[in-house]
């Protein structure tokens, strides 16, 4: 009897090659077997599609934050107030700053404030923000790629407001800046009427956020200039469809960014209505 070798289509080039490959010998993607392990994960991870799944959870714990402490909910005052979830919601489900992070030693905050909001209006600007400029990073960049540029600029821009001194804070807004970062460096490298055209949109979102940040109080500027510029740093080092395919490191670095948050959240969410409800 022969031996049965495992066969798997490159999941590069489609072709038929051993599931033990170091390389694919006919479009010479790294590791193939682990492209295809990490496609099995996406299908797992990302039921509904990376955006929606985004927006589903940051809904999700929108409405947690409201259940919370129901009588943080605020019906009157400014329209931005209006169902605005209680401080002491957000602090159990994972606000960062330097009170949570320096004080109550949650580090972890770094990576769940990006999942939560201060009202109805804060996270449908950042929704409706997100639903733009999402696809075409995912698009450009692909799936992990834009994986990593959105939770690693939520972490990067909060840091940087940490180290600024910023006391509580949370919302999207520095994971879409870095969007905005890797839209940026997308258009400027690719260069041509296309190119060019990205360029200039992108950086009319910027101009758009320098003038909210300096017209309305309470805005983060220092996390939204934190995930502007790690954006454009992660874009360049990762690269894009155009320049390079995705390797078989960012792949596993997407998946542990998901895990990693996955666990966070969950964490955030279980201990938070432990401490409200059975203590």
């Amino acid at each position: 009897m022969t031996e049965k070798r495992n066969s798997i289509l490159c999941p590069n080039c489609r072709k038929l090659i051993s599931l033990d490959e170091t390389a694919c010998p006919y479009c010479g993607l790294v590791r193939p077997g682990l492209h295809q392990t990490a496609g099995k994960l996406q299908n797992i991870l990302f039921a509904f599609g990376p955006i929606k799944t985004i927006i589903y959870v940051n809904v999700v714990f929108f409405a947690l934050s409201l259940l919370l402490f129901p009588g943080g909910i605020h019906p009157g005052g400014s329209p931005f107030s209006f169902l605005s979830p209680s401080d002491q919601s957000l602090l159990l489900l994972g606000a960062t700053g330097t009170i949570p992070v320096i004080e109550y030693h949650r580090l972890w905050s770094l990576l769940s404030a990006s999942f939560l909001h201060g009202g109805i209006l804060h996270i449908v600007f950042n929704m409706m923000a997100f639903y733009q400029l999402g696809p075409f990073v995912l698009r450009e960049f692909g799936l992990h790629r834009f994986v990593n540029i959105y939770i690693l600029t939520g972490i990067a821009g909060f840091t940087v407001s940490v180290l600024a001194g910023v006391k509580f804070t949370i919302g999207a807004s520095a994971s879409i800046c870095g969007l905005i970062g890797a839209i940026i460096y997308f258009g400027k490298s690719r260069g041509g009427s296309y190119g060019e055209a990205i360029y200039k949109q992108a950086l009319g979102w910027v101009v758009g956020l320098v003038i909210f940040g300096f017209l309305f109080s309470g805005i983060n500027n220092w996390a939204h200039g934190g995930g502007l510029l790690s954006g454009l740093l992660l874009a360049y080092l990762l690269g894009y469809n155009d320049r390079k395919p995705e390797s078989a490191w960012s792949k596993i670095l997407a998946y542990a960014c998901v895990l990693i948050t996955a666990g966070a959240l969950i964490w955030a969410a279980g201990s938070s209505f432990y401490y409200r409800f059975m203590t």
